[in-house]
């Protein structure tokens, strides 16, 4: 099971994505503690979620920790994962509304270039994990220093068996 998560053949420019996306979960994540009423908890309670103080933190702790795996390339496809569901929830709470009337968080703003514009960091973020979840971290990586000592196996002195 562990082989399939860190295995990898893409390439190292992989890594630019890695660093995309980890670097604006891990601020993404920062941000939710820093600013709470304006990027968390405040902005949960705003937009409908249930429990918007636990929902926040939990948000803010996952993308801090994804974002930080994602970064270092190391189990990039379980960090992907849940960015993945990340992401869908915030654009089907957050950016649906739009294209639909504007209903909600952003009332005032509707239809088919609103939602464009309010949804292109969410979609290239969700782009961005579902590339990661598919090809793996790349040449320049964690996983790839694991998956390459898992396949050589310990070094054995010369003579054993």
């Amino acid at each position: 099971m562990w082989w399939r998560l860190i295995r990898t053949r893409a390439p190292g420019a992989v890594a630019w994505i890695r660093l995309y996306v980890g670097a604006i979960f891990l601020s993404e994540g920062v941000q939710k503690f820093l600013f709470p009423q304006a990027l968390a908890e405040g902005r949960f309670a705003k937009a409908g979620i249930p429990f918007p103080g636990a929902l926040a933190v939990l948000d803010g702790v996952f993308e801090i920790a994804c974002g930080l795996l994602l970064l270092a390339g190391l189990l990039t496809r379980l960090a992907a994962v849940p960015m993945i569901v990340n992401m869908a929830g915030a654009l089907t709470i957050t950016k649906l509304p739009i294209l639909w009337g504007g209903a909600g968080l952003f009332a005032g703003e509707s239809g088919w270039w609103d939602f464009a514009h309010e949804s292109r960091t969410d979609l290239a973020m969700l782009c961005g994990s579902i590339f990661l979840l598919t090809v793996g971290a790349g040449r320049w990586s964690l996983d790839a220093v694991l998956q390459q000592r898992l396949s050589v196996g310990p070094a054995r002195p010369a003579g054993a068996r």
